[in-house]
């Protein structure tokens, strides 16, 4: 039966090459659409798969503002938690983002992303340990364990145990070596514990967000009660202490600081990657929402083929109506009719497979620099998810269009005497109208991208970046030295006057931001008793506005000439001034940070995350005002002049790499060019909905083929009759 099935298979197959053809790639771009969206939807989902504590080990979210959430908790609650939080089984303040520094062996150095931790991290992080032990390793800050792929690098075949390492500032010695098994939310390569001394400096500093906190819980339905608890310790040590010392009730003080309460969220390691409130962990979050796109477009073609293959066949199942009327009469039941479309449709769906296969195969490389992963045709996950896709590409494919061919009736078919019924008629034009639709999608919806793309690259960011480079600068400041706030200012002084000396430099600056990437640090004020304005902190060097070409709306920027612009003088930008609720700011004080500084001017809105992103209330003073502010300047933006940029560039390339940094290479970026990659998320979603409307529209070609599969089934039908 097999044989005499697959002879037919073969002969209708040589008898309908093109029928054949469109048939399996219409099926082979379906398929390998939902396969790509398929190892993405893998990738993402293993993040922290492979921690045995990915449910007990929770993040602490803290929320700051009205819709302002930071994954850094209180420093005070150390303390607290050996006594009153009998539900945790341990804890680790730890730093959720990597530094990266220098690390150096004898001749040897190497540029890792540096984690500080306290000793409970490889509890809440059980990476693999290839020699040494995690025991006593992150007891102090003077021992350090490296990832396997460093140690490689900066010892090759010597044994690394016990050898002394140099970052710059002190001596590690190397007290274990790891790997990480799978995916991690924290993947570091080099972890030291120099959160227990920084910790002991700022004890009593309730409010003060400095370090990511992670709490296991032996059971996970306790994490309430430790929010609770959590709340009513930063209630009691924060809120009624600041309340008493003021004089007045705590409730009086949560309105004049424009508060309602402090809270706390705690998610656990397992939804971090897709669900997180906030960006969490150095390896930040997944998008979600791009992700349910991929999968969601991605089942439209699938859809969009499995109807395309059952217009084609049934189409094509009236030129072997004569067929199936005489293997009735030789016997043939209707069971065993459809019975061998189906063994048709399996054939055909198993070639589709394998070629959509191969399509993935040679397409990866490309896939992964759009989505920057290493996505690879592998797993248990994954092959079962192909005989997921196999068997349900077989139950819609393939039963209609056998049900459909064996209720040809014997008689009427072999005299020539051939009609549909009028509910065929109907749901075959149906199937059409919904290809049509789903094609119009297609192509309506890449339109509309497209136009917003467009509307978004033209739009006044409010700043030019154009001939200004930012040239990335490590501070170098050891804050366990005296005095090191003034040794930070003497070096960025020195850098930027003998830089201005360079020709072609027009003009040097630096800022505590960065633009495309905005900058870490927000803290409130009020004014009037208004509610508490989380702003973000804009510290910056003179003429770093007028640089950037950043407008005032009122007011005048910060000049040296004023000696208050560097001790109590700020700016905000129109939507800071917006909430503040008050028509004439100039001259008025507001209360930052316990500190009273005075409005000399307003700065226009500009989009400093990105053109795409809401524009934060902002404040902007000079960075001797706050004196720690210059020490999250990560860039000295330099403005260069247009006649010969190359030998400007490189001029300044001596003088850093001979005079300022000797250790970390020379780096920099144009600004308007780091600007343009945060148009990289819209690009990709141009690039996807487009990349989905090709494989619509290539579909088999998918529009000839509508249209030709209603021509065909109306003449069909009239050579029948």
């Amino acid at each position: 039966m097999l044989k005499n099935w697959t002879n037919l298979f073969i002969y209708h197959i040589k008898n309908n090459k093109l029928f054949t053809f469109l048939n399996v790639l219409g099926l082979s771009i379906g398929i390998a659409g939902l396969v790509f969206a398929t190892l993405y939807w893998n990738d993402e989902q293993s993040y922290n798969e492979w921690n045995p504590g990915k449910n007990n080990v929770f993040i602490s979210i803290s929320k700051i503002g009205i819709d302002e959430y930071w994954a850094s908790s209180v420093v005070p609650f150390e303390e607290y938690f050996k006594k009153d939080f009998p539900e945790l089984e341990s804890y680790c303040y730890f730093d959720n983002w990597y530094e990266e520094a220098v690390l150096m062996y004898e001749n040897k150095k190497e540029i890792v992303k540096f984690t500080y931790a306290q000793n409970t991290f490889f509890e809440m992080f059980p990476f693999t340990i290839v020699s040494g032990s995690t025991k006593n390793v992150l007891n102090d800050n003077t021992n350090i364990a490296l990832s396997q792929d460093v140690a490689k690098k900066l010892f090759g075949n010597e044994n690394p145990m016990g050898k002394t390492l140099d970052d710059g500032s002190r001596k590690l010695v190397v007290g274990c070596i790891y790997t990480i098994p799978g995916k991690s939310s924290m993947a570091p390569e080099v972890i030291v514990n120099s959160i227990d001394e920084r910790m002991v400096s700022s004890k009593d500093h309730w409010g003060s967000y400095s370090h990511g906190l992670l709490l296991k819980l032996k059971n996970p339905n306790d994490k309430d009660k430790v929010v609770a608890r959590m709340e009513r310790l930063m209630y009691e040590n924060s809120t009624v202490k600041n309340a008493k010392e003021e004089g007045i009730t705590p409730k009086e003080w949560l309105e004049k600081n424009g508060i309602t309460s402090t809270k706390f969220f705690l998610q656990p390691l397992k939804d971090i990657r897709l669900h997180a409130i906030t960006e969490c962990f150095a390896e930040g979050n997944g998008n979600y929402q791009f992700l349910l796109i991929m999968i969601g477009l991605s089942l439209l073609i699938l859809v969009l083929s499995i109807v395309n293959y059952v217009n084609l066949a049934t189409a094509n199942a009236v030129k072997r109506a004569k067929e199936v009327g005489v293997r009735k009469v030789l016997g043939a039941s209707k069971s065993n009719i459809i019975k061998q479309f189906l063994f048709e449709t399996v054939i055909t769906v198993l070639f589709s497979i394998l070629i959509s296969l191969v399509i993935v195969e040679l397409s990866l490389p490309f896939y992964n620099e759009f989505l920057d992963k290493k996505l690879v045709i592998f797993g248990n996950q994954f092959y079962i998810q192909i005989v997921f896709i196999f068997v349900i590409t077989i139950i819609f494919a393939g039963i209609f269009p056998a049900i459909y061919v064996s209720n040809f009736e014997t008689l009427k078919v072999l005299k020539g005497n051939f009609g549909r019924s009028k509910s065929g008629v109907w749901l075959r034009n149906g199937m059409l109208i919904f290809q049509f639709a789903i094609a119009s999608f297609f192509i309506i919806g890449s339109f509309i991208v497209y136009q917003q793309i467009v509307y978004i690259s033209s739009k006044d960011l409010g700043f030019k970046g154009d001939q200004v480079a930012g040239v990335w600068y490590w501070n170098g400041y050891n804050w366990r030295e005296k005095d090191y706030k003034q040794k930070v200012e003497s070096r960025y002084l020195l850098i930027k006057n003998e830089i201005s000396k360079i020709k072609g430099v027009k003009q040097v600056a630096t800022g505590s931001f960065e633009f495309g990437s905005g900058n870490g640090s927000t803290s409130g004020f009020s004014y009037k008793g208004s509610e508490n304005i989380q702003a973000r902190n804009m510290g910056v060097d003179f003429g770093m506005l007028e640089m950037m070409q950043i407008q005032l709306k009122e007011g005048r920027f910060l000049f040296e000439k004023y000696a208050s612009d560097t001790i109590n003088s700020m700016l905000v930008n129109e939507t800071a001034l917006k909430m503040m609720n008050e028509k004439n700011p100039i001259g008025k004080d507001v209360e930052w940070n316990d500190k009273k500084l005075k409005i000399v001017g307003v700065v226009k809105d500009f989009h400093l995350f990105g053109p795409q992103q809401e524009i934060p209330p902002m404040v902007f003073f000079h960075y001797k005002t706050v004196d720690w502010m210059l020490q999250n300047a990560s860039r000295i933006y330099v403005k260069i002049d247009s006649q010969n940029p190359i030998q400007t560039i490189s001029d300044i390339e001596k003088f850093w790499v001979k005079n300022v940094d000797k250790v970390y290479p020379f780096s920099y970026d144009f600004v308007d060019k780091q600007y343009a990659r945060t148009y990289a998320k819209l690009c990709k979603t141009k690039k996807l909905v487009f990349a989905f409307k090709l494989h619509c529209n290539s579909n088999c070609p998918f529009w000839i083929i509508c249209f030709s599969n209603l021509f065909n089934s109306k003449k069909n039908e009239r050579n029948c009759h």
